[in-house]
């Protein structure tokens, strides 16, 4: 029934060192918490109340997306040929990281973001928020970025008339942009002011950092706006950092592109932009192989074209001088073999220049301007599809760098790729320079023999034939030219982008932030842990006894009971109210008594604490006075000859007492005071003296109580604190049964380790603790099954004068039980 009490039997042994084994009642531990239920209820409101105003007055931001298909190329004829040299990277393939990298370069988000004009940002000021404007815009500033700008900030304007607004400062966390050097800002050195605060729309408005003007649209007096300025590189970096591109699949080659943004229309207008300016940017790198074209003709035409001019004039001027017009039979034939000859000759002798500016371009790194052989005649399709490579590769080059250091290893394998293929190309230009200056002398070597036969002819035929023949050379590379411009126009004009859009931007209908449901979740989560969390903190750091079941735990002498707290000013509620709560305490600890004596008939109780405060006295008093409502003759004898209380209690003369015997020859028997119950005397502390410790322990002391025990049938010490005074130690061994008052709340844990101390280093047995003042409930119950708050302590059902009301938790608990 009573925890770790001790067999009174084995006296051999020291009954109070027992094992007590540290463990967790969670049940005890969650009612520890539900007495603390209206705070935690009002927390848990709370949380739920400002997650509700965070979501009802947050921002709500949305998630644009789009998609790009990025489509592989057909290897290039030809190019099969360089799989069994070791050239697998010439194939000409689409790499999905690369597009990812272009995708999120800065020199694109640039481009978009100098396309859509995105430098002023408007803001509408809201009952607690302000609200980005993107459309329809009530005012329009036009700024000045050709000189130092003031971004970063913000202005507030607010409207006076159709004719002038109001500006000033909102926020003054501005930086410097500079258009010299726009990629680095600098702090203002001085505060930054404005020269009024009443300007005209229309009006330029200058400072030493910013310069623009309004204009009104169709805003209207007293609207208030806000804006701010943003350079350029600062905004691409900005949509550069929160651009997501990604593929759908590991397998696909299909690329999704996702923002997440306050304004559904700007975010749609940007990514459609930027998959425009992506688009562009690829066609304009497939134009420019056929600009190179168009730009190496046109070099061979202003030479040629001279050449025509000057060789028609000749022949006009002679035909007309010798009215030669027509050349001979022998003479026709003759110039329609030189013809094919210097046709085949003049086509060659441009495939050289073409070899030899091709060579010229590789020896100087200018793989970007290399034309393509196609275009200008040559069909090798070896070198076709080296060139073609060659240009794909410096134009992934141009890409990859303007997102991507040189160390990176995408650029490092396509400078390693170009190094491979711009060798393959100049081992095959050098070869094909060597078979086309072959095959030139060839064909000079025919011409010379035809040039013999030539000579057989008349003069003037033989003039006449000279001036035709180099009319029509110089006509045949014209038109040739021309029609090979034409073709590369041609192909200018037909390039698409190989990739294309698949989606076009769309916003989601609903925003991805803030997630109403999980705020609204985790304010309430935070409700309850916050409180909680306090709560064990506050018990973690709580250094006075509150928990009788710590206590127990903590001390190595049984807790053999509780004593409530007393709401009265009454001192003897045992006597003057005998059916309170804590009279029943005080029968329960009589009670004990029983098991704790063995059946002794005169008992001599010994009270003690750490420290003065902790209710020993009050325990002292109403101890003895349940016994002697048993009918049991008692007296309470004060001991603490430092610090006497019990008179006041009594509202008696504390003139004479025990350190009146103990100085004197006065007899005990003089000093015995009643306490008004017939069966109840007390004898007091007595005055002050000098010297209480020598007083107590004089022979004379013992001779006293010995004589007082063969009167009375229960004796009650209020002894000093044992944790103050030394006396007390040698008062133990006086009585018959001891108690150690703690007090719930007031008692530190601390105290715990002088009442081990005396059992485990001052040998003192039959020790018992006691908690007074119970008042903070740790739990329903405490589980001890006596004492306060159980059985007959607390709501009572009737059996106590006074009825407390329990918790619900607790009324219902019963009702269970």
């Amino acid at each position: 029934m009573y925890p770790n009490t001790p067999n009174p039997s084995n006296s051999g042994q020291n009954p109070f060192m027992v094992q007590k084994e540290d463990e967790i009642d969670l049940k005890i531990l969650l009612f520890n918490y539900l007495q603390y239920w209206p705070l935690i209820l009002a927390s848990m409101v709370l949380g739920l109340f400002l997650a509700f105003g965070f979501n009802r007055y947050s921002t709500s931001i949305y998630k644009v997306e789009s998609s790009v298909l990025v489509e592989d190329e057909e290897p290039a004829l030809g190019m099969d040929l360089f799989e069994s040299a070791g050239f697998s990277g010439l194939q000409s393939k689409s790499n999905i990281e690369n597009e990812i990298g272009i995708l999120k370069s800065f020199s694109l988000a640039e481009e978009a973001v100098s396309e859509l004009n995105l430098n002023v940002q408007y803001y509408e000021e809201g009952f607690i928020t302000t609200n980005q404007i993107y459309q329809k815009l009530p005012i329009v500033l036009t700024v000045d970025w050709n000189q130092s700008q003031l971004v970063g900030g913000g202005f507030r304007l607010e409207v006076i008339d159709e004719n002038s607004f109001e500006l000033s400062i909102e926020d003054d966390e501005f930086k410097i942009y500079n258009p010299d050097d726009p990629f680095y800002k600098i702090l203002p050195e001085e505060e930054i002011t404005l020269e009024k605060s009443v300007y005209s729309f229309g009006e330029q408005i200058k400072g030493d950092f910013f310069s623009f003007k309004v204009d009104l649209i169709s805003a209207v007096p007293e609207d208030v706006f806000q804006f701010s300025l943003a350079d350029t590189p600062t905004l691409a970096l900005k949509y550069k950092e929160e651009l997501a591109v990604a593929p759908i699949n590991k397998q696909a080659s299909i690329l999704s592109l996702s923002l997440e943004t306050p304004v559904r229309k700007l975010g749609e207008d940007y990514i459609n932009k930027l998959m425009e300016m992506y688009l562009q940017r690829e066609l304009e790198e497939k134009n420019l192989a056929s600009e190179n074209t168009v730009k190496f003709i046109n070099q061979q035409l202003s030479g040629i074209s001279d050449s025509l001019t000057f060789s028609e004039n000749k022949l006009q001027q002679y035909r007309t001088e010798n009215k030669v017009f027509n050349l001979s039979e022998e003479g026709s034939v003759i110039f329609e073999r030189l013809q094919e000859l210097e046709k085949e000759k003049a086509q060659t002798e441009i495939n050289l220049k073409y070899y030899q500016t091709l060579s010229e371009y590789l020896e100087n790194n200018q793989a970007g301007e290399i034309v393509a052989p196609s275009i200008v005649g040559v069909t090798d399709p070896l070198l076709n599809s080296l060139v073609e490579r060659m240009s794909e590769l410096q134009a992934e080059r141009i890409r990859l760098t303007s997102n991507f250091t040189e160390q990176s290893p995408a650029v490092r394998e396509n400078a390693n790729t170009m190094q491979n293929t711009a060798k393959a190309l100049k081992e095959n230009v050098t070869s094909a320079i060597a078979n086309t200056n072959n095959l030139i002398a060839d064909l000079n070597n025919q011409i010379r023999m035809i040039e013999r036969d030539v000579n057989s002819l008349p003069e003037t035929e033989r003039n006449l034939l000279g001036y035709q023949r180099q009319f029509t050379i110089n006509e045949n590379i014209y038109i040739y030219l021309l029609q090979k411009k034409a073709e590369a126009e041609i192909t200018k004009a037909s390039n698409m982008p190989k990739n294309a859009i698949l989606d076009f931007a769309k916003s989601g209908q609903e925003p991805v932030a803030p997630k109403r449901s999980l705020n609204l979740l985790i304010g309430l989560i935070l409700g309850l842990i916050l409180p909680i969390g306090f709560i064990t903190i506050k018990d973690f750091l709580n250094t006075k006894i509150e928990d009788p079941k710590e206590l127990e735990n903590q001390i190595k002498v049984p807790l053999i009971g509780m004593v409530g707290r007393n709401n009265s000013e009454d001192a003897l509620p045992v006597l003057n109210n005998p059916r309170s709560t804590v009279t029943e305490s005080f029968r329960s600890l009589r009670a004990d008594m029983t098991y704790l004596s063995q059946q002794k008939e005169n008992l001599t109780i010994l009270f003690t604490s750490s420290i003065s405060g902790e209710g020993k006295t009050f325990v002292s008093i109403n101890m003895a006075s349940v016994y002697a409502l048993m009918g049991k003759k008692t007296i309470l004898i004060g001991l603490d000859l430092r610090k006497p209380k019990i008179a006041e209690d009594f509202d008696l003369a504390n003139d004479k007492g025990m350190s009146t015997c103990l100085s004197s020859n006065t007899p005990w028997q003089s000093v015995v005071k009643t306490s008004g119950h017939p069966d109840f005397d007390v004898i007091l502390s007595g005055p002050i003296p000098p010297n209480p410790a020598e007083l107590l322990l004089q022979e004379k002391f013992t001779t006293i109580v010995d004589e007082i025990k063969e009167a009375y049938d229960v004796i009650v010490f209020d002894c000093p604190p044992v944790g103050l005074v030394s006396e007390t130690k040698e008062l133990f061994a006086l009585a018959d049964i001891s108690f150690y008052v703690f007090r719930q709340g007031y008692s530190m844990k601390g105290n715990t380790q002088i009442l081990n101390n005396l059992v485990e280093k001052g040998g003192v047995s039959k020790i018992y603790g006691i908690l007074n003042d119970v008042h903070i409930d740790k739990g329903y119950g405490y589980g001890y099954g006596y004492g306060y708050g159980y059985g007959y302590g607390g709501n009572s059902y009737g059996y106590h004068e006074e009825e407390v009301q329990l918790p619900w938790w607790k009324r219902a608990l019963r009702r269970k039980n």
